[in-house]
């Protein structure tokens, strides 16, 4: 064991039986000559773990202190999982080393001078000024079990902002409409679940006779405030506040426009509401922007993704958890996590395969089509890899 100090320089030394990282088959073990070294080290503020065998570091072992798990999976076996970067793909994901120790004295050692560094490198002052404080990057998202909480959520200024501030999705509609401009002067309009009713004054900028912005949430009342705001458009809007499926009109509308995706298009069930209203506001051949959804899928191999997810796991590996074998339990949260989806951005590239696409026409399909959706996939793989999932995602069409 070696030990140094200094005013920005610090390390610690500890030698191990074998490290190897967990997606490897390959593992580095100690000899006599060039013993495997763990060596605990902060430069300037920046606490790491890093594994070397004589004066070699060991290329890909190398542990951010301030986002590491450490597990004692046996007497002489622990799992150090952290979050890394792979700096091609622009992506972060989880990562596992294999410790072994040659003694139950060094396992305590290394457990022990794991925790103090991991201490100091979360209080430790970065040059900046900064804390550097560990965070997870797990989303802690809570889809709503009731209307009373659905319509709540969407009834917040927050959210709506998050929309807004969705650049790409409000851009589009912004060009959907004024670029279809012809069809909406003139017009009457029905905004669907209109929210802030930032579609509605979409609408009335590209002349619509008059717009009807039909919300449920308490974001009507917010969306009545915005719209008086803005008089010269908003003389030609009237705000409703009720469901589509109880509000009465007085006039039916020569277009209907909403915003009714939720995650993977068909999530949230807001486009059973906008086919309600279709039926019950639109007049025949009248317009719908969007017009058609489309849900993409393929096959993908991500060994990044897999290993990150599986690696979630393993807290369920530890053998002397406060006493208690975790150990029965690890194939049941195995299971568990890989039950979940993964709502994230991935790389084309990923995919083993053309994507096939499943078609729904908002302008012919019936309300009872949506409640449960089969979809039969096949599909003929371009290239020998391990499959590890389905990948998902969606866009919409505005036909003016």
């Amino acid at each position: 064991m070696g030990d140094s100090t200094g005013h920005k320089h610090k390390q610690l030394e500890l030698t191990l039986a074998a490290v190897s990282e967990l997606s490897s088959s390959s593992s580095v073990s100690s000899s006599s000559s060039t013993p495997v070294i763990a060596r605990f080290s902060a430069d300037d503020g920046v606490a790491a773990l890093r594994f070397h065998q004589g004066s070699e570091f060991i290329d890909g072992l190398n542990v951010d202190l301030g986002t590491a798990q450490l597990f004692k999976l046996g007497p002489l076996q622990s799992l150090c999982v952290s979050e890394s970067a792979d700096t091609n793909k622009e992506k972060s994901y989880s990562r596992g080393v294999s410790i072994q120790f040659r003694n139950e004295e060094e396992s305590r050692d290394f457990h022990s001078a794991f925790e103090q560094w991991q201490m100091e490198s979360k209080g430790t002052h970065l040059p900046n000024g900064d804390i550097s404080v560990s965070k997870s990057k797990f989303d802690n998202k809570i889809e709503s079990s009731s209307a009373k909480m659905y319509f709540h959520y969407y009834g917040q200024l927050l959210h709506q902002q998050n929309m807004l501030q969705d650049y790409v999705r409000t851009g589009t509609y912004y060009a959907a409409v004024i670029e279809n401009r012809v069809d909406f002067t003139g017009r009457v309009v029905v905004d669907v679940g209109a929210g802030s009713g930032i579609l509605s004054l979409f609408a009335a900028q590209a002349g619509a006779k008059h717009v009807y912005a039909v919300e449920a949430s308490e974001m009507a009342d917010y969306a009545r405030k915005l719209i008086t705001g803005n008089p010269t458009l908003g003389q030609r809007i009237t705000v409703i506040k009720g469901k589509v499926e109880e509000v009465e009109l007085p006039e039916k509308a020569d277009i209907l426009i909403s915003e009714p995706m939720g995650t993977l298009l068909v999530n949230e069930r807001m486009l059973e509401s906008y086919i309600i209203a279709r039926d019950r506001f639109l007049v025949p051949n009248g317009k719908m922007f969007p017009s058609t959804g489309r849900i993409h899928m393929a096959p993908f191999s991500d060994e990044y993704l897999f290993v990150e997810i599986a690696n979630k796991a393993l807290f369920w590996q530890q053998q002397d958890y406060y006493g208690v074998d975790l150990t029965p339990l690890y194939g049941s949260a195995f299971q568990g996590y890989f039950s979940q989806p993964v709502v994230d951005a991935f790389d084309p590239r990923l995919l083993v395969c053309p994507p096939m696409c499943h078609v729904l026409n908002f302008n012919e399909i019936k309300e009872e089509d949506l409640y449960e959706i089969d979809i039969p996939l096949k599909f003929t793989a371009s290239v020998g890899t391990r499959v590890h999932g389905l990948a998902c995602w969606f866009d919409v069409l505005f036909n003016g």
